[in-house]
């Protein structure tokens, strides 16, 4: 039979990844934490933690033990309070956004989540999309939705939530040669760029909008073009809900499209809260 402790332990391990740091917080030698770590795998039949060259990093059979260890700490919890049923989700879960996901992207894949855990409070944080991935890694929040780059960070997973085109728009009379509006940074100026180099393009860049949240660098952008400044590179679904829409004409071009995704950190999916917004998805 696993013991609490066991359980306890090795979840601390899960979170921290990093066996000194749970042996100093939790109060036991490396040694004990080694050892009760090898007894949970002989007792599993499998390794549940692999300990390579770029650090520990837990085995799929890991996140699957890790979220047993929770429901089981959790019924021995309620067992001790003396209630029947363990207590339902509750706690704080910080999400990234930008405002276009916010407006369009954030109701459909919280809906469930509030259905579910109702007690789950919810903190919205938006700012700028180029750097939403490194505040997640950096424990500012527990999950972001943001645009997926083209080599994740290996402490990072995602799920992918939307695929959205990249367009080339331009007011009626400008010319369908440039020059170009693109964003001072992040994700669409690089796609921009890419696809400048291989169709030949050699872009006469007329505006570069920046802004501490993307989405205004973006709507900016929509607005530089439609004032007959150039053409611009701009996301459908920023387009869609623009203002100006109707006064921009799309040119036909094969750009790549750009992948929106649910992310969080790999060490954190065995937390109940991430867990829960993690299962809901497909």
């Amino acid at each position: 039979m696993v013991e609490q402790r066991e359980l306890e332990l090795f979840l601390h391990l899960a979170g921290t990844l990093n066996y000194g740091r749970t042996s100093l917080e939790c109060h036991v030698s490396a040694a004990t934490l080694t050892r009760t770590i090898q007894r949970l795998e002989a007792r599993v039949g499998a390794q549940l933690l692999d300990r390579g060259p770029h650090g520990v990093v837990m085995t799929a059979e890991g996140r699957r033990f890790a979220a047993y260890a929770e429901q089981a700490l959790d019924l021995w919890a309620s067992y001790r309070e003396g209630t029947a049923e363990p207590a339902g989700l509750t706690g704080e879960l910080r999400i990234f956004a930008t405002v276009t996901a916010c407006q369009t992207l954030l109701p459909d894949l919280l809906a469930p989540l509030r259905t579910q855990h109702p007690q789950i409070r919810l903190d919205i944080r938006t700012g700028d999309a180029a750097a939403a991935l490194a505040r997640l890694d950096e424990g500012e929040v527990d999950a972001a939705v943001a645009g997926i780059p083209k080599r994740l960070p290996q402490t990072l997973v995602s799920q992918t939530v939307a695929v959205t085109d990249l367009v080339l728009v331009k007011a009626p009379d400008t010319s369908s040669d440039g020059p170009y509006v693109v964003p001072a940074r992040g994700l669409v100026r690089a796609a921009a760029f890419r696809w400048f180099r291989r169709t030949g393009v050699k872009p006469v860049i007329a505006a570069e909008p920046d802004g501490h949240e993307a989405l205004l660098a973006l709507v900016a952008l929509v607005a530089l073009v439609a004032l007959g400044c150039g053409v611009g590179v701009v996301p459908r679904l920023v387009l869609e809900s623009s203002v100006v829409r109707d006064q921009l004409t799309e040119l036909a071009a094969e750009l790549e499209p750009l992948t929106i995704g649910l992310c969080a950190r790999r060490a954190d999916l065995h937390r109940p809260l991430v867990a829960a917004l993690w299962g809901l998805r497909p």
